[in-house]
């Protein structure tokens, strides 16, 4: 009962997660849709935040007529203290309430607004890894980790900037009009005016200036890309003394990225000194006006200090409020660019009622499969082959054969072109990824490793194995001995991709990794080309425990390593050519003989490469 409860739910957080990405894939290129996606998840905190912002802005400007009211006093306050003392504790009380109410738009937003960059950020990565891998194969690793952390940083910037930026000047200028009116309405109607059409001529010409702001979005992305990818792979560009060279091209990226920072910031400068300008002349305009209106006996002190300060308010804050949106814009460019990028639509998308993967009988089928790489030629043409449930299959042939290809589309990183790939009679386009995934364990020829620990890295595909269950995997797969000559043993870092390991070393502990797996399908890519003679007898060995009432599915140059397969399939250009067990193929003349012939003379030509 328990595991069916548990079926169960696992398949309804796979619909969930279908659900959500299909759902994200809409706000591709779309940032104020997707913010809002997120705001509306903390929307009691984000509503808090709104009423704070603005009765503290309420309370400012109503502080304004506090300082009023407290001037026009003074004439008789020595008659009237009460009146002053009244006045001055009301001015108190206003501008305690507003310092009070900013202080709590800002404790609830430095909660609110970090979930809501913590959802962002783990979205777009959950999102990205139900991409196919081709879709990582067009593009740097660092250029899409730097857009995943640009979409969250450009939303809290966002949030941020709105907040504390946008939202108070363009609410002070609101209110500020309103107040304003109450002494003289036709200076109302010109403020509103002067600064509806400031703003307005402000926002458009920022909106002009996108397409630099864009600019500067990407050539930062590609610096990070190259960042990363130049760090991955220092030890070729040290085996080709070629630190100068990428210190040249860095150097080209970087001035490209500070040419379009410049031109992004330059154009908002421009923007800043012409709303400087026209607010210079305003504020003298709006000054003028209220002492002009003092001196017919139109206004109080108390008005021309108001009037003031709060034609003062309106031209600053519409200043202030063109500024926000200024920044704003690029920030927006930013975020739609890099979610432009993340949220493209799923080339291979999960079938919207792929069932989970029943694994009765581990037989393996390709039917009339067909395949090209996009852009490339047929890689596997008319492919047909049947695996059985145990049996261990070798696959051999030259290099563009096909024979990475089969392992690719049977763990679906690809679409097939035309046919249908099952596994125990069920269409792997069909089932859940998750459980084609667990239904195979793989042993690849590239060895990737996480920079993290050992044990870590072992039981990756059985996080619930315990650390004895870990050291007998180790032990099968004869790594136990390096590992125990660690300072660290198992709890030992293996580096990034797992450079402080040999070839050899990692290829074990990919052994190891895939004996704890303990699916029913095995997947072997070289296994042991990383391996000398000694280490692999030894590992041999362990693939004979590993094998064991498992099909197996193996590609080898190594002749020698599937002797004791039950049939061997020689593949050319995408095509079966030739099958039989390995003694039969011995005496047929073809490619597997013509090899084996070359191992005995001990030529150099002695793989299928």
């Amino acid at each position: 009962m328990e595991l069916v409860e548990q079926s169960d739910r696992s398949r309804a957080s796979r619909v969930r997660e279908r659900r959500r990405s299909r759902v994200l894939s809409r706000y591709a290129g779309r940032p104020i849709r997707l913010i809002w996606r997120y705001v509306a998840r903390h929307k009691v905190a984000h509503a808090v935040v709104l009423i704070s912002v603005i009765s503290a802005v309420g309370f400012a400007l109503a502080s304004q007529y506090g300082i009023r009211n407290l001037i026009d006093a003074l004439p008789h306050g020595r008659a009237h203290p009460e009146t002053v003392a009244y006045a001055f504790a009301v001015l108190v009380g206003l501008i305690l309430a507003d310092n009070l109410l900013w202080r709590v738009a800002g404790w609830v937003s430095a909660r609110a607004f970090v979930r809501v960059t913590g959802d962002i950020r783990q979205d777009m990565f959950d999102y990205l890894l139900g991409h196919a891998p081709s879709f990582f194969a067009d593009k740097q690793p660092g250029v899409l980790s730097s857009r995943v952390s640009a979409t969250a940083n450009a939303v809290y910037v966002i949030e941020n900037t709105v907040a504390w930026t946008a939202l108070p000047p363009t609410l002070t200028v609101i209110g500020a009009i309103f107040m304003v009116a109450t002494v003289s309405l036709p200076m109302s109607v010109a403020l509103v005016a002067i600064s509806a059409l400031l703003t307005a001529c402000l926002f458009w010409l920022a909106r002009k200036g996108t397409s630099r702001h864009e600019a500067f979005a990407n050539k930062a992305a590609s610096v990070d890309g190259e960042l990363v990818d130049v760090i991955g792979n220092m030890g070729l560009v040290r085996a080709f003394s070629a630190v100068n060279a990428e210190l040249r091209r860095f150097d080209g990226h970087l001035n490209a990225e500070a040419e379009a920072r410049k031109n992004s910031l330059l154009y908002l400068e421009k923007l800043r000194l012409l709303h400087a300008l026209v607010t210079t002349l305003l504020s003298a305009g709006v000054l003028g006006w209220t002492v002009w209106l003092w001196t017919q006996g139109r206004a109080t002190t108390g008005d021309v200090v108001l009037v003031g300060s709060l034609g003062f308010a309106i031209l600053h804050g519409s200043r202030d409020v063109a500024v926000a949106f200024v920044d704003l814009t690029q920030h927006v460019a930013r975020l739609a660019e890099a979610s432009q990028t993340l949220l493209t639509s799923y080339s291979m998308p999960e079938a919207p009622k792929a069932m989970p993967l029943i694994v009765r009988e581990a037989t393996v089928d390709f039917h009339n499969v067909s395949f090209a790489y996009p852009g490339r030629r047929t890689v596997l043409n008319d492919l047909t082959l049947h695996i059985q449930a145990g049996e261990r299959v070798g696959l051999v042939g030259p290099s563009g054969a096909g024979k990475s290809t089969v392992l690719a589309l049977l763990q679906h990183f690809y679409e097939a072109g035309s046919g249908c790939v099952r596994i125990s009679g069920q269409d792997i386009s069909q089932v859940t990824l998750e459980s084609l995934q667990a239904a195979m364990s793989v042993v690849p020829q590239d060895v990737a490793l996480f920079h993290r620990s050992l044990l870590d890295n072992i039981r990756y595909g059985c996080p619930e194995a315990s650390e004895a269950e870990v050291k007998r995997a180790c032990e099968d797969a004869s790594c136990m001995d390096f590992i125990a000559a660690l300072p660290d043993g198992l709890n030992a870092i293996a580096g990034d991709r797992g450079t402080k390991l040999s070839g050899g070393q990692r290829q074990r502990i990919a052994i190891a990794r895939a004996i704890l797996k303990d699916s029913p399908i095995l997947l072997l890519d070289e296994a042991t080309s990383a391996l000398d003679t000694a280490s692999e007898i030894a590992i041999q060995a362990a693939l004979e425990r590993l094998m064991k009432n498992r099909t197996v599915i193996a590609i080898a140059h190594r002749l020698s390593t599937l002797q004791s397969f039950d049939r061997i399939i020689v593949m050319n250009r995408g095509r079966v050519v030739q099958e039989g067990t390995p003694a039969q193929l011995a005496l047929v003349p073809g490619i597997y003989r013509d090899t084996l012939a070359r191992h005995s003379r001990r030529a150099p030509a002695h793989t299928l490469n």
